[in-house]
């Protein structure tokens, strides 16, 4: 994929975020998205070799449209201005953890895991957490998870959540509403040719994490 057309063609449609420009540049859209639509499939086939759970997903099922839904936003902007990719066992439109690639100028990055789940899974994860934190301690503690995310991303309550005592090991967790995690990609990274097998190592890393999280859920 030529991702120095991608940045460049997502730099203009910034600045030109308008039907006709877009119009008048589809062809290079199109071209983009096709090439898209193949390298997110490597990334599927090479991750399946670690998560079968997803071999079957069809790449063109989880790239996310350019068009913006702007019905109850106050920015009305027609078009999106990255390349998205969500990859779990259940499709785009299922709550199960999964990995997301995310390409736009200023603002790459790898992430994985669950975001904003509903109350019933949030409790069902904060429970997992509470049975089994030995098990959820070690997986964020490896060093490869610290290596590529630090730590465990995403909102978090202020204060303790019901059900939970403020002297429970896990709290600074439980207190999550977002169990994530997230990868700064520099794009000069997108240079190189191997990009697809450095995204499967980031997502392979992800893996103890996105089965923790699915077993819950």
């Amino acid at each position: 994929m030529d991702f120095k057309l991608l940045m460049a063609f997502l730099t203009k449609l910034r600045k030109n975020n308008q039907k006709e420009w877009f119009d008048a540049n589809r062809e290079t859209y199109e071209t983009l998205r096709q090439d898209w639509v193949k390298f997110t499939q490597e990334v599927i086939n090479q991750s399946a070799a670690f998560d079968s759970d997803i071999k079957h997903l069809e790449a063109k099922k989880c790239i996310f449209r350019i068009n913006r839904d702007v019905r109850f936003s106050k920015d009305k902007s027609p078009y999106k201005t990255n390349f998205g990719a969500w990859m779990n066992k259940g499709g785009k439109k299922a709550e199960s953890a999964g990995y997301y690639l995310h390409l736009e100028p200023g603002n790459c990055f790898l992430a994985g895991g669950v975001y904003m789940p509903a109350p019933a899974q949030l409790q069902a994860i904060r429970q997992e957490i509470d049975y089994n934190y030995p098990r959820f301690l070690k997986i964020i503690k490896d060093k490869t998870f610290v290596k590529y995310f630090g730590s465990l991303s995403g909102d978090k309550l202020s204060q303790i959540p019901k059900g939970y005592d403020k002297d429970n090991p896990a709290i600074a967790y439980l207190k999550h509403k977002s169990f994530l995690m997230y990868h700064p990609i520099d794009e000069k990274q997108l240079k190189d040719s191997g990009f697809d097998k450095y995204t499967v190592r980031v997502f392979k890393s992800m893996k103890p994490m996105i089965d923790f999280l699915n077993e819950a859920g």
